[in-house]
């Protein structure tokens, strides 16, 4: 059996009532991209609506970025990402979510992304996510009733870093605050600092700095 792994990505593409352009953060999908198909790992693409994934942070100055954006596999999967109800969730070995600010709209109240979380995970996958990637964590509720980071040691774009970016009163809830209403242990390190958290099977990263990390966290346990 081929080995997989499930990206989430964004189809949302405003920052809110200010109308700006958002979507997945390139790099965030790049990078773990990057780590894990250069182990041999085949990454399908999944987003809230299916179809085009809107892209932020377009910046193929970073080799990464570009050698990701000119795969042409991969660029028609970014085209043309599958929806949820497409996704059979034993196939993959562990599913990430890529950050962006879109992801603040879209991946919290996803149930059906939720359950395909669930499932990889009470399978013995692992669950990942980036930045804002994590607002998908935040509501997976487990076969036993518990949210998925309840007592786990979780990591995200913290309250301060949106404060930095002028966002804190456009995004529909703060990431930081959400996760710690539903039983995370929040960790935290400066604005911009690369911060990687594994507890339990759940790797998350702090900013767009920790997507490299979070991707070679990710294949550390799928190691194991």
């Amino acid at each position: 059996m081929e080995k997989k792994i499930l990206f989430v990505v964004t189809s949302h593409d405003k920052k809110g009532s200010t109308g700006e352009p958002t979507g997945f953060y390139l790099g965030e999908a790049a990078h773990p991209w990057e780590v894990l198909h250069d182990a041999g790992y085949v990454i399908d693409f999944v987003s809230p609506k299916g179809g085009k994934a809107p892209v932020d942070g377009f910046d193929l100055t970073d080799p990464v970025n570009k050698k990701f954006w000119e795969n042409a596999e991969y660029h028609k999967k970014i085209e043309n990402t599958l929806k949820p109800s497409e996704v059979k969730a034993g196939d993959y070995a562990a599913i990430y979510y890529a950050g962006g600010h879109g992801a603040m709209w879209d991946f919290a109240d996803n149930t059906a992304l939720q359950q395909i979380a669930a499932t990889i995970y009470e399978k013995g996958g692992i669950v990942g996510a980036v930045c804002h990637g994590p607002a998908g964590l935040v509501n997976i509720k487990l076969s036993n009733g518990k949210y998925l980071v309840d007592g786990k040691k979780i990591n995200a774009f913290t309250n301060e870093e949106e404060e930095a970016v002028g966002l804190t009163k456009v995004v529909p809830f703060l990431l930081e605050d959400g996760l710690i209403k539903h039983g995370a242990k929040f960790e935290k390190s400066g604005l911009w600092q690369v911060h990687v958290t594994v507890d339990n099977r759940v790797v998350t990263g702090q900013n767009p700095q920790s997507a490299k990390g979070v991707g070679e966290a990710i294949l550390a346990q799928l190691k194991k």
